[in-house]
């Protein structure tokens, strides 16, 4: 039975590098994102047929949740593994946010994944499959007045708090948190450093591929990464 992999935030950059690296290897692939036209875009450059899913809505928002977990285990009966990828940051500091934006960031980072985790679970008990959650090396260390990060030690910590709560029922979870990569997620803060280096989104994937490969038994609890060279 091919595996089923439901991505939240996957119509670019590493949720859609990895949908593309487990359609390669053979998995169902379900990717949500709240714009239909990328979503449709990556479909079509896919060209993965009836194995690719593409479903529109907000992965902070309940209801959407609850409706694209179950227009996938209606669809393929069953749920592998899930990867809370979707989130965003914010240009400036605490002090320059806007506050409607600055709860929308903590909705979309740290309630998003939770709602997954919450309405994946049953499932994931039932496959002993396996969660991912996208991180940072932001969630690992400080600057001043990111609430970016702030988002990100709560979503490492989420990380911590399920793998205690399901590790007894054979259910991995791992945190994979990058430094810097090239991805769309740096258009709304201009763009990624030039100066900075970076890495790939199919970097990443690859990381993510290894974790949801480890053999029943073994859980890859953090892996934290950074292009050679990011000193921060």
């Amino acid at each position: 039975m091919e595996p089923v992999t439901l991505i939240t935030g996957g119509s670019t950059g590493i949720g859609a590098a990895t949908a593309l690296a487990l359609l390669k290897q053979g998995h169902r692939v379900a990717v949500t994102g709240r714009d239909a036209n990328k979503l449709a875009a990556f479909a079509d450059s896919a060209s993965a047929g009836e194995r690719l899913l593409t479903i529109t809505g907000d992965a902070a928002d309940e209801h959407h949740v609850a409706a694209a977990v179950s227009r996938v285990t209606s669809t393929w009966g069953r749920l592998d593994n899930v990867i809370a990828n979707a989130g965003f940051s914010l240009p400036g500091n605490l002090e320059s946010h806007a506050p409607e934006d600055m709860r929308a960031m903590v909705l979309t980072n740290v309630l998003g994944p939770a709602l997954l985790v919450r309405e994946t679970l049953p499932h994931l008990r039932e496959s002993k499959g396996r969660i991912v959650i996208i991180g940072s090396v932001a969630g690992v260390r400080n600057t001043p007045g990111n609430l970016y990060s702030v988002t990100k030690w709560a979503a490492h910590a989420l990380a911590e708090n399920t793998r205690l709560l399901v590790g007894k029922d054979g259910v991995g979870v791992t945190v994979v948190a990058p430094g810097v990569v090239d991805t769309p997620f740096w258009d709304e803060r201009g763009g990624t450093p030039e100066a900075a280096p970076s890495m790939t989104p199919a970097q990443i994937a690859d990381i993510i591929v290894l974790a949801i490969n480890q053999p029943a038994g073994v859980d890859i609890n953090h892996v934290t990464l950074r292009p050679t060279g990011q000193n921060g």
